[in-house]
């Protein structure tokens, strides 16, 4: 995956600041439960880096794009940066890690049972990981990036196959954050109806992929000049850790080993 789709939310492009700021607030609520020696599969560009590596001991972020990876090194100073295409997590010992921070990643991975297990493994007893992934039910249409999207229940039950406790919360938003949800659902319904043959949902994930990345830039693009105001003003202050619910944005899993 390009490191310039609209599935990797800029925090320097204006139409993508809603996205960015509603992945901001994962890690800053994340912030309670990081301690000891962290570990973050799937760290992308870097979003939660500032955030939550000074409460780390040691943090170890990996991430499949060689070019990400290289970029973050010369950005960021004492973390232990590693290209890797995972699970399994082939170098890394059991028992290992007191704190796994995984966001907006479990949805990109085929074997999520697998996923999940490496995480067990390499936590120590009592660590816990905190992992987010889009909540399906407030999904606006299919993302050909993602392998499958959950339901808070159904991602709870694979949890909860492996790990001793589960506990699900969600990243909601306020009537602002609403508001512009409401309109990209208005927005891409509209382009939705063109679909006539429900092609989203035919056809093979990497045939949609070219189409659903300039739509989906055409999408945001679309609302910032319909309410510039709306989209540059969200902030990560309007995002919350809210209690299990089919109206979180995304979901928002604490596992405990």
């Amino acid at each position: 995956m390009s490191t310039f789709t609209t599935e990797i939310a800029s925090d320097k492009i204006v139409s993508d600041n809603p996205i960015h700021q509603r992945l901001l607030k994962a890690y800053i609520e994340a912030k309670p439960f990081v301690k000891g020696k962290v570990l973050e599969p799937g760290c992308g560009e870097g979003r939660g880096i500032e955030v939550l590596s000074p409460l780390a001991d040691e943090y170890v972020a990996l991430d499949k794009i060689t070019e990400v990876i290289d970029a973050l090194k010369l950005k960021y100073e004492g973390i232990d940066f590693r290209q890797a295409v995972f699970p399994p997590f082939s170098d890394l010992e059991d028992d290992s890690f007191d704190t796994v921070i995984s966001f907006q990643v479990i949805e990109h991975i085929k074997e999520d049972h697998l996923f999940l297990k490496e995480i067990h493994r390499v936590l120590k007893p009592g660590g816990r990981a905190i992992i987010t992934t889009p909540n399906i039910k407030m999904s606006l249409s299919r993302n050909p990036w993602h392998v499958r999207e959950y339901t808070g229940a159904e991602l709870k039950k694979l949890a909860a196959t492996i790990f001793s406790g589960v506990e699900m919360k969600g990243i909601a938003g306020n009537e602002k954050v609403m508001e512009y949800h409401e309109e990209n659902r208005k927005s891409v319904n509209r382009i939705m109806r063109f679909d006539i043959f429900d092609l989203q949902y035919r056809l093979p994930a990497p045939v949609l992929r070219f189409p659903y990345e300039i739509l989906n830039r055409f999408n945001r693009n679309k609302l910032q000049d319909q309410d510039a105001g709306l989209v540059s003003q969200i902030h990560h202050s309007d995002f919350y850790l809210a209690d299990a619910s089919d109206e979180n944005l995304d979901l928002f899993c604490i596992l405990t080993k």
